[in-house]
This record gives C-alpha cells, sequence and structure tokens, in this order.
C-alpha cells in the first residue's frame, strides 16, 4: 500500500480543497492519505467524504505547530478526533495567534514603514476554525510590498527576522500531549526541517521518544536518501512508527503528491485503523 501521510489543503495554508486532493492523491497511484492541516481538526467530514469518493483509505490528521524555544519543530496526529481537550487546545491556539499576529504587525509596521492592521491579515483567513497563522500576516505585507510571500517570510518573519514574535506558542511536547488527549498517534514532522544544530535537534528528539512520541516521518520531500534512512534507524532503535508524506501544498517546488514513495508497516497500519480501502 502507498501511502502520503502529510498533505495540506485550503483548510490551512495548502491550495486546494479536499476533493481535489483526493483525486490528485488517486491519479498518483497513492491508496492512503491523510489531510493534515496546521494546528486545527477541521474539515474532517469533507475530508472523508473526499477520500471515499476517490476510492482512497483515510486516516484523520492534523499539524502541530510548536516551538522549542526559538526552532520551529511540527508534530503530525494521526486517527485523532475533536473532544473537550481538543477545543480547549483550539481556544487557546486561537487567542495565543491573535497576540502574536499583533506583535508581528507591530514590528512589520515599523520596520517596513507601513500601517497594515489585524483586520489587513484577517482578509488571508479563510478558514476561521483554524488559528490565524503568520502567513496570513506575511501575505497582507507581501501584498503591499509587492514581493513573495516565502522570500518575504524568510527575510523578515522567520526566526531571528524583524518581525518575527515568539508570543504564546506550544513547545513539542504540547503537541505530544494534545494529540495523545485526542485518541491520535503523534509522529514527529521532517526532523531534517528542525533549525537546530545535529546535537541539540538529537537531545530534542531524544527527549520527545522518552516523553510518549509514537513515531518518526523519516520519509519527506525535504529529506535527503541518507537523511530518511538514519532517521528510520533511529526509530527503529527506539521502537517508533516510521511514517513518510510528501508535505504537499500547492502546484511547483519538490513537493509532490505521492513523493517520496512510502508503504506503511503493518504495525503501523493497524495503529493507524485506516477508514475505507481502495
Amino acid at each position: 500500500m502507498r501511502a502520503d501521510l502529510h498533505i495540506h489543503t485550503y483548510y490551512s495554508d495548502g491550495a486546494y480543497s479536499p476533493r481535489e486532493i483526493a483525486a490528485r492523491a488517486a491519479r498518483a497511484g497513492v491508496d492512503l492519505i491523510s489531510m493534515t492541516d496546521h494546528d486545527s481538526l477541521e474539515g474532517l467530514p469533507a475530508k472523508r467524504a473526499a477520500a471515499r469518493e476517490a476510492g482512497l483509505a483515510y486516516v484523520s490528521g492534523w499539524e502541530v505547530s510548536s516551538y522549542a524555544g526559538d526552532a520551529k519543530v511540527h508534530v503530525l496526529g494521526y486517527g485523532c478526533a475533536p473532544c473537550e481537550a481538543y477545543e480547549n487546545f483550539l481556544a487557546a491556539r486561537r487567542e495565543g495567534a491573535i497576540v502574536r499576529a499583533k506583535d508581528m504587525i507591530e514590528k512589520a509596521n515599523a520596520y517596513f514603514s507601513l500601517h497594515l492592521t489585524l483586520e489587513n491579515a484577517e482578509r488571508f483567513h479563510l478558514k476561521k476554525q483554524t488559528p490565524l497563522h503568520t502567513m496570513h500576516v506575511v501575505s497582507a505585507y507581501a501584498e503591499r510590498l509587492g514581493v513573495g510571500k516565502g522570500q518575504l517570510y524568510l527575510a523578515a518573519f522567520a526566526a531571528g527576522g524583524a518581525c518575527y514574535s515568539s508570543l504564546m506558542r506550544p513547545t513539542p511536547q504540547d503537541a505530544v500531549e494534545i494529540i495523545h488527549a485526542t485518541g491520535g498517534i503523534a509522529s514527529l514532522a521532517h526532523p531534517g526541517r528542525i533549525p537546530l544544530e545535529r546535537d541539540a535537534r538529537r537531545a530534542l528528539v531524544d527527549a520527545l521518544a522518552d516523553g510518549g512520541l509514537d513515531g518518526i516521518e523519516c520519509f519527506h520531500s525535504d529529506h535527503t536518501s541518507d537523511e530518511a534512512e538514519a532517521f528510520a534507524a533511529y526509530a527503529r532503535g527506539r521502537g517508533l512508527y516510521i511514517t513518510g508524506g510528501s508535505d504537499f501544498h500547492a502546484e511547483g517546488g519538490n513537493r509532490v503528491i505521492g513523493q517520496p514513495v512510502f508503504s506503511p508497516s503493518e504495525e503501523l497500519l493497524a495503529a493507524l485503523r485506516p477508514e475505507g480501502s481502495k
């Protein structure tokens, strides 16, 4: 069975609907998908229906944004369902996102000599159940400045940039715990992209594994084959599930649905309990 367990839709920062994502996955020869939007399980009924319509197996998912200091660390949750703990977590994330956005906007207005407001960022925040995202703020400034969003994010809004804000961010351990509270399994997303030196990254992953992490996304579009194998060897050594996904958002770049090719183990499939089959 081929799987892509890391795909974004327009419920966060992806470009396409769940129906379009499912159709693309089917055309790519994928059998099992998870649509893992940022910080929310919004759209679950539409995602389930889209996968079923395309003849795909499906597992619910989301990608929780967390930080270890200023280092961004994403944790994927699979097999999760909304519950009281989830609603409380989401409410705190929405509140924190607004505080953080206002901080970024104040810094960006001073840095770029502009006068944008939270409302400018909200225009790009189409799915209101999800927390306002940094890229919604970036999009407002990119539009006003006439520059690319990715370029602007790296230049001014990423950690260390003049407009960066770290206010009210959950920790990676918080992410693992909320995923468990929603009945899911937690897999560390794209560890090769965590912006830490090798020893610090290893210490972080060790601590998460000790704290209940269930898996590692070893196979990811941004990982080299050597990185993927090294992460897989670590996962096997710690008794963690090996997961994989494209992290697809939109056309262009190196992220393509179904790539890298990933086939989940029988143990992972048993833990995921996919709905339906191709």
